[in-house]
């Protein structure tokens, strides 16, 4: 195999040592009890091969499949009120799309992590209006 398709794996790799939260004292123990190579670069491609397995074997998801769209990522201080229109959204089995359309209707912004304090919590707020009367 070409080594686009090692750093292919690679990349996985890493993906999932993140997605396990392996910090890189646990990543490195693994790799060398797998392959008994100390940096994925020495590693073959049959090694990474059974290092990308392993790593499937504990947890980490073959393909990743968002059926509701991607949550924005913010600072720390807004994470609550993300946290609760995720909860909204998930209540109402809806995906982040419809957050965004909203957000656009309201804001003239699709884009949820370039609102401010105010129109962040402005949109929780619509969120919240549209969940009592769905509940009516």
């Amino acid at each position: 195999m070409t080594v686009n398709n090692k750093s292919a794996l690679i990349g996985a790799i890493k993906a999932g040592q993140n997605w396990l939260k392996w910090d890189d004292i646990t990543y490195r123990s693994v790799l060398y009890r797998i392959t008994g190579k100390t940096s994925s670069k020495q590693c073959s491609l049959e090694q990474l091969q059974n290092l990308r397995e392993y790593i499937h074997e504990q947890g980490f998801p073959r393909k990743t499949t968002r059926k509701h769209g991607r949550k924005p990522n913010v600072a720390n201080r807004r994470q609550s009120v993300l946290s609760k229109i995720e909860a909204l959204l998930a209540d109402a089995g809806r995906p982040w799309e419809y957050a965004e359309s909203v957000s656009k209707r309201m804001f003239q912004q699709k884009i949820i992590e370039w609102l401010d304090d105010e129109q962040l919590t402005k949109l929780l707020q619509s969120l919240i209006i549209d969940a009592r009367r769905r509940n009516k």
